[in-house]
């Protein structure tokens, strides 16, 4: 009964022609915008936030000297970047950015090597940014051209078999992350997320501060992730196939916003938007933003 009645204010809610909510759709820049420019890189970041994404996503990783960098891997992928030499890295070659401090990391091309799995991304000579550096270059180019204040989503890439190897502890981790967040004054306009749940309980009971989201890949009933974790974040954020038009209300139901990962089709954005998503990642947030338009 009860989910029912809610069922109904949603759609009583949804009605009304002046409803701010019915505009909020959470448009999030994957990695900045990796289908357009080098991924997790100052100009993707910038040209994201120019489109007019509501949040910028993005991935965090520790070096040796303690310093966050931007980078999805925790070593430099062969697919996308080079040595510092200039040349390509080898397949099977990994090399741990846990393991030298950020000197060296910078001097890594990542950008100027085509990306096939993104043909139109445009290829600039770029290095991996301190997240301090994607920040303060962020909010200065919004200030600079009346862009209004951007949410940052970051995940910090934890596992419990990797810690200490490419990476310091959780809380380690998240205490170098909330220290750097509060320095910024951006603790209102964060997101943590990630696949360890240890981070996220962490981060729950120090900095409950901090809105969080659960990284979901797995196809177990969303409510069993739930129980795993022990608390309910603000936001549940899984891969899109996992969805459907009845969980997404349940999860609403339950308290949580549904922002799916990574959606990059404009047929599958469309149905999202239709179901009810509160917002959705993407390697594409111009084909997103042109939808969010017309709705």
């Amino acid at each position: 009964m009860a989910r029912c009645v809610f069922l109904c204010l949603v759609i009583l809610v949804s009605c009304q022609p002046n409803n701010k909510d019915c505009e909020v759709l959470d448009i999030q820049g994957h990695r900045g915008a990796r289908g357009l420019a080098p991924e997790n890189s100052l100009p993707a970041f910038i040209m994201a936030s120019e489109m007019g994404v509501n949040t910028l996503e993005m991935d965090v990783v520790v070096t040796k000297d303690q310093k966050l960098v931007v980078s999805h891997e925790p070593f430099f992928s062969p697919v996308f970047c080079k040595d510092s030499l200039g040349n390509e890295i080898l397949q099977d070659s990994v090399i741990n950015i846990y393991r030298l401090n950020y000197d060296q990391v910078k001097k890594f091309d990542c950008g100027t090597l085509r990306n096939l799995n993104f043909p139109g991304q445009k290829r600039i000579a770029v290095y991996k940014p301190l997240l301090e550096e994607v920040i303060d270059s962020v909010e200065s180019f919004n200030r600079s051209n009346g862009i209004k204040a951007i949410n940052y989503n970051i995940e910090l890439k934890t596992t419990a078999q990797t810690d200490s190897i490419f990476h310091p502890s959780p809380e380690i981790f998240s205490d170098l992350v909330y220290k750097l967040l509060k320095e910024k004054k951006l603790l209102n306009r964060v997101t943590i997320q990630s696949f360890d749940f240890r981070t996220l309980k962490y981060f729950h009971e120090k900095y409950s501060e901090v809105e969080l989201a659960i990284l979901i890949e797995n196809d177990l009933n969303w409510k069993l992730n739930i129980d795993s974790l022990r608390f309910t974040p603000e936001i549940y954020s899984c891969h899109y196939p996992l969805l459907s038009q009845e969980n997404i209300l349940d999860m609403q139901y339950a308290g949580m916003k549904v922002i799916p990962w990574t959606v990059n089709d404009s047929n599958e954005m469309k149905k999202l938007i239709s179901w009810g998503v509160d917002g959705l990642i993407t390697d594409y947030p111009d084909r997103a933003l042109k939808l969010k338009k017309r709705r």
